[in-house]
């Protein structure tokens, strides 16, 4: 299977919706791993399965219907369960402001069952129960134009036959309906969170979000969704950001770490100010409260004035910057820094204002939607059409980076165990070049007509350098030909690999989990993954002094005004952004003297980092 997270909860739930429509039973099992067979009937059983991108599944069938099961499983397969990528959406402060204000409307951890009262039918209190909130679920999916699929999942496990069958045996035994239903999807919810793959645990939210929504029907309690302010949550259900009332809602504030949870994904796609990890800090329910996500402070009792001319500071810059983002950013001292834009769709291309090209074309995401691989002619297209977006300007094109959690549908790979420290990025090619070759041949042609630069990823050896470069051959007049530092070897060799290169781009995303030994899309520790820690600094520094090469960055440090300040500062020449944050970073390097900018190397951590450029 090519899905990305595998049958996570989504295309999980449509593979029980198909099996339940027939008259058969149904089982699956993953032949990489040996687990199963599972009872493909119950979202909780194939979602738990944990297969991933790239295992082969064997369905099983028996019963009146089963051919017919079998045909519609197939064709569910064919179609990639309904799970096709999303287009990537800019994700750096939203469409909204990144600072808020407001009274704490604090939605505590766990519903209070302290009041809860069996009554004498209790598997009926609980069907009623069930029944108005898979009504709730439907509204939601139903007013939803990007996230019905979330909501569809949720119901899915709302009505799953096992959890159910394992709640009423426990009823029949005496249990309470509500302690029944909150026991059994707690242990839903710690399965999932000891799944391997980050993203399906972090869809133990979802299960939680059931449980609770279910708890609050049989307790009669009531969340203040009316109320004005900021909304402060253990973590972030789509549900919930599904349903505030953004003219109301001045900002939420999640106290887990992580960015992949479905209710921030919901959040960011509505503009909704948003800060994740701010702990365990006591805050009392209608305290004022306030936070900037730019900074990553989260204040109690804040000086209200001071804050709210912030608001007014950031709507005033957002303005000017988009008014002046064609204008060059060209610092006070004189430096000129090239502020480029990432792409994964043309439209990224195409809505970029005021970006000087592309510093990173992702065409593991640009063909993200292909279920067989893009010919040279298709390549061709569209590189063109990102390049006619731009208007000419140069674009950097990536070669496929696959490996880790990026998947290539067209290109199934063998399960690891530890998949960001095995076959990624250009490792992938030198057992399977052909791919590349193609790739590479597209990429001479777009080259023959337009500025093109080509870069490859996850390298870590000369070796690697050398390799691609024979791979690549004779190129047309103008194609620059450069590498990603991405892993601590490349940035500590850098010298040595930019032999024969025209430029190096440090992918500051990879090389701060690298560093820090801390996996960015695992919640836990994703806080430790942060890309100021003067540790990644220190790389990024050495890169610079030491690649005697034009020296870019495309990860997310350069999509904030402040890093990227901070990264030119250290002498990086490009900065490759998302595009909604092009204005404001050009119009922060207009203002700064480059040579002002504090030293921050010898820093005790990210925060001191943040204290210094802010002072």
């Amino acid at each position: 299977m090519s899905n990305e997270h595998g049958l996570h909860a989504r295309p999980a739930a449509r593979l029980v919706a198909v099996v339940n429509a027939f008259d058969a039973t149904v089982s699956l099992t993953d032949l990489d791993t040996g687990r199963g067979p599972v009872d493909a009937g119950s979202l909780s059983m194939v979602a738990t399965l944990n297969a991933q991108q790239g295992h082969r599944l064997q369905v099983g069938a028996a019963g009146p219907q089963a051919a017919e099961v079998l045909a519609a499983i197939s064709d569910l397969a064919a179609e990639n369960f309904g799970d096709t990528p999303a287009e990537p959406t800019a994700t750096a402060g939203g469409s909204g402001l990144d600072v808020a204000i407001g009274p704490a409307i604090v939605v505590d951890a766990e519903v209070d069952l302290s009041g809860y009262r069996p009554g004498d039918d209790e598997p009926g209190r609980l069907d009623k129960a069930v029944s108005t909130a898979a009504g709730e679920l439907e509204q939601l999916r139903d007013r939803s134009d990007d996230h019905g699929g979330i909501f569809d999942a949720q119901l899915a496990m709302l009505r799953d036959r096992k959890p159910r069958g394992e709640i009423e045996a426990a009823i029949a035994g005496g249990t309470p309906a509500a302690a029944a239903w909150k026991q059994t999807y707690d242990r839903l919810a710690r399965t999932f969170e000891g799944l391997d793959d980050a993203y399906q645990r972090e869809r133990a939210q979802d299960v939680r979000s059931v449980r609770d929504r279910v708890l609050r029907i049989l307790t009669g309690d009531v969340t203040a969704e009316a109320t004005d302010g900021i909304l402060v949550v253990p973590e972030l259900d789509a549900a919930t950001a599904a349903t505030v009332d953004a003219a109301r809602i001045a900002g939420i504030a999640v106290r887990a770490a992580g960015t992949t949870g479905h209710g921030v994904i919901v959040a960011r796609s509505r503009g909704i100010p948003l800060i994740t990890g701010i702990g365990g800090v006591d805050v009392p329910a209608g305290a004022v409260v306030a936070f900037d996500a730019r900074t990553g402070s989260f204040e109690l009792a804040p000086d209200e004035a001071t804050v709210r001319a912030t608001i007014t500071e950031r709507q005033a810059e957002r303005e000017q910057a988009a008014a002046q983002a064609d204008q060059p950013a060209t610092t006070l001292d004189g430096r000129t820094i090239d502020v480029l834009v990432n792409v994964g769709a043309v439209r990224d291309a195409a809505d970029a204002r005021g970006a000087d090209g592309s510093g990173l074309v992702r065409t593991e995401v640009l063909f993200g939607d292909r279920r067989t691989a893009p010919t040279v002619a298709e390549q061709v297209e569209r590189f063109r059409a990102v390049a006619d977006a731009l208007r000419g300007k140069p674009i950097t094109i990536r070669t496929w980076d696959i490996g880790g959690d990026k998947p290539l549908p067209f290109l199934p790979q063998d399960h690891e165990a530890n998949p960001f420290l095995g076959e990624r990025g250009l490792r992938v090619f030198r057992r399977r070049p052909q791919l590349l070759r193609d790739q590479l041949e597209a990429i001479r042609q777009i080259a023959a007509e337009t500025p093109v630069h080509v870069m490859f990823p996850m390298v870590t050896t000369a070796d690697e350098v050398e390799w691609a470069l024979d791979e690549l051959g004779s190129r047309p007049d103008g194609l620059e030909v450069g590498i990603m530092v991405e892993v601590p070897a490349a940035a500590l060799r850098v010298e040595t690999l930019a032999v024969g290169l025209d430029f190096v781009s440090i992918g500051t995303n990879d090389l701060t989990q690298y560093t820090t030994a801390a996996d960015r899309t695992n919640s836990a520790v994703a806080a430790l993954a942060d890309g100021l820690d003067p540790a990644v600094l220190r790389l990024i520094d050495r890169v610079v002094r030491k690649a005697g090469v034009r020296v870019a960055v495309c990860g997310d440090l350069a999509s904030d005004p402040q890093s990227a300040v901070l990264l030119a500062a250290l002498g990086v020449q490009e900065l490759s952004a998302v595009g909604p944050q092009i204005p404001l970073v050009k119009a922060l390097l207009r203002q700064t003297d480059l040579t002002k900018v504090p030293d921050v190397l010898n820093a005790r951590d990210a925060a001191e980092v943040r204290q210094l450029v802010r002072r």
